[in-house]
C-alpha cells in the first residue's frame, strides 16, 4: 500500500495536465447537476447547491449557490481525476 501512496503523491506533485474538460452536466451518486446556462429553458434541472461547512471559530455555516461551470482536471493518470464545481 505504501508504494501506491508514494506513486500517487508523485503524480499529484506534477500538477494537473494542461488539458481540461468542461461539462454542462454531471452525474454523481444518483444525482444529476446542470450548469445554470445549460438548464435554462428545460422543464426540470438542478443547478443549485447547498454545502455545509465550518469557519475558523468552528461554527457551522451553510453556503448556497448556482452551478456555473463543471471542470475536470486529470493528474497524469487516468485514475486521478478531480471535478470542480464553480
Amino acid at each position: 500500500m505504501e508504494g501506491n501512496a508514494s506513486v500517487t503523491l508523485s503524480l499529484l506533485s506534477l500538477g494537473p495536465e494542461k488539458k481540461v474538460m468542461c461539462y454542462n452536466e454531471y452525474f454523481i451518486n444518483g444525482h444529476v447537476f446542470y450548469t445554470e446556462e445549460y438548464g435554462q429553458g428545460r422543464k426540470t434541472y438542478n443547478n443549485g447547491f447547498c454545502v455545509k461547512g465550518s469557519t475558523s471559530t468552528e461554527y457551522e455555516v451553510v453556503y448556497y449557490g448556482k452551478l456555473e461551470e463543471i471542470i475536470e482536471l486529470q493528474y497524469h493518470s487516468e485514475h486521478i481525476r478531480v471535478f470542480l464545481f464553480k
